[in-house]
């Protein structure tokens, strides 16, 4: 069963060292620079996956007003930026066993919080899959800032 939780400094070298497929790279980018990037951050919580206490993914919540979507939504939300479960555990349901659990933990923590918010690269297919079967909703809008092109502006309903 997947976990996710507010990262500490203990779980910090585990999420330097996950990886992703070569194909992968260009939607999520080097996992140690978003860590950096969001533990830089005071508007940000790094949050690591786990799965029997072993470090298997992380993600960056991004609390930012025009987080994500670079305007603010429609209710109050929060930014999803950075998923990554390590290739070698992908296939086993554990990505979607994590937003499950970022879901309830955002509900637990966050209650102001309305909307969970993301982009996902148009051409990445099982990324898109993988959250419309969570619950996502495409917007119908495109994000145009994505390095590596337009990418689906989706959200998921936390109340």
């Amino acid at each position: 069963m997947s976990v996710a939780c507010v990262l500490d400094e203990t779980m910090a070298a585990a999420v330097r060292e996950l990886r992703v497929g070569e194909d992968q790279y260009r939607y999520v980018g080097d996992t140690a620079f978003n860590l950096a990037d969001s533990l830089r951050d005071p508007m940000s919580e790094a949050m690591a996956v786990l799965d029997d206490d072993r470090v298997v993914g992380f993600y960056r919540l991004d609390f930012a007003p025009n987080a994500v979507a670079g305007r603010p939504m429609h209710a109050p939300s929060v930014g999803l930026r950075a998923f990554v479960i390590e290739h070698d555990q992908q296939g086993r349901g554990l990505g979607t066993q994590a937003m499950v659990a970022c879901c309830a933990d955002l509900r637990r923590r966050h209650p102001d919080r309305a909307l969970l918010v993301l982009t996902v690269n148009c051409n990445n297919h099982p990324a898109i899959a993988a959250y419309r079967k969570v619950g996502f909703v495409d917007t119908g809008e495109l994000y145009q800032g994505g390095s590596a092109g337009p990418q689906h502006l989706m959200y998921f309903p936390l109340h």
